[in-house]
């Protein structure tokens, strides 16, 4: 068997893992494992609380990058939480508004009311697109597993027609992300593409290879082409590779996009020959399932997060 092979066995591993509650309560409950993995998480995770991400995302700012801030969490099913989380997220708008920390927010609908209700995610979107809007702060729409997407477009088109500084985020993966980008680029709210994390049936996504290398750039050209915002969201030296050498990452509506804690070295040399760059800042205590993905997708970072469960990460932010 071929490293490739491994490697993305290792990958669907870890995909089947992260969404595996029973082995996501283990951890949480096991005296042993939980605070292994809590120190692996600060490398990707800023904090627990939004102080902890506007702090993060401040010194970032002062280094010369544009940030998003997002409070964690996904497929919440009561009610209440969701209007837990949407007070957050208001709370995190105003927290960056009266800093005057240009941030945009990032957020899964499902985290605001998209697994309980589509009507209730759209009302708690409005209301923050609203509140953003007072603060000339954007909203960015994070991807969620392939089985939402019909459901997140729909509230997402419904909401940009009425608040324009809202954006919405696309995996190369799928096969049926060509034409919803074709649709989309007639809405007003930027695109962030990402490859995709999610473990997908195979007979609608294309796996990690040359193929999707080649579908990712053809996304973005399509952007490219009709003036539209992107974000280039990947941590791939091959894809900005490709973007520079094409001039897309010179056009003005074009950045690159990466994770904190994930390629910094990559996002200090985009940003040092002087690329817009984006860095992806999360907190809050629902870190477990973005830690096991952040793995999964790049799959060396399991011999990062093992170092760190042994020595702890260092400080994140001084790597930029």
């Amino acid at each position: 068997m071929d490293n490739l092979s491994v490697e993305k066995q290792f990958e669907d591993t870890l995909k089947s893992v992260a969404r595996n509650l029973d082995i996501k309560e283990y951890v949480q409950q096991s005296a042993e494992l939980y605070p292994l993995f809590q120190r692996s998480a600060k490398r990707f995770v800023t904090g627990e609380n939004k102080e902890d991400g506007v702090l993060a995302g401040d010194q970032l700012v002062h280094k010369g990058y544009r940030i998003s801030l997002e409070f964690i969490g996904e497929n919440t099913v009561k009610k209440e939480e969701c209007v837990r989380a949407k007070d957050e997220f208001i709370s995190l708008i105003r927290e960056c508004g009266n800093q005057g920390l240009q941030s945009r927010i990032s957020f899964d609908l499902s985290h605001i009311g998209l697994s309980v209700e589509p009507n209730l995610a759209l009302r708690n979107l409005l209301e923050m697109a609203a509140e953003a809007e007072k603060y000339h702060l954007s909203l960015m729409i994070s991807a969620e597993e392939s089985g939402k997407t019909d459901q997140v477009l729909s509230v997402y088109k419904k909401a940009v027609a009425k608040y324009p500084n809202i954006g919405v985020t696309l995996q190369a993966q799928l096969y049926r992300t060509h034409d919803d980008i074709k649709e989309l680029i007639k809405y007003s709210g930027a695109i962030r593409i990402v490859k995709g994390a999610f473990q997908e049936p195979p007979e609608i996504c294309i796996p990690r290879s040359e193929k999707l290398d080649q579908r990712y750039l053809e996304l973005v050209e399509l952007c490219v082409k009709e003036g539209h915002q992107v974000s280039v969201a990947s941590h791939d030296d091959g894809i900005y590779k490709q973007i520079i050498d094409r001039g897309y990452l010179q056009n003005p509506n074009v950045e690159a996009e990466m994770l904190y804690g994930i390629r910094p070295d990559l996002c200090k040399q985009l940003k040092d020959d002087g690329f817009p760059v984006r860095v992806y800042l999360t907190y809050g205590s629902e870190w477990y399932l973005y830690l096991v993905h952040r793995i999964a997708e790049y799959p060396p970072n399991i011999y990062v997060a093992i170092t760190d469960m042994i020595q702890g990460a260092n400080d994140t932010s001084a790597l930029y």
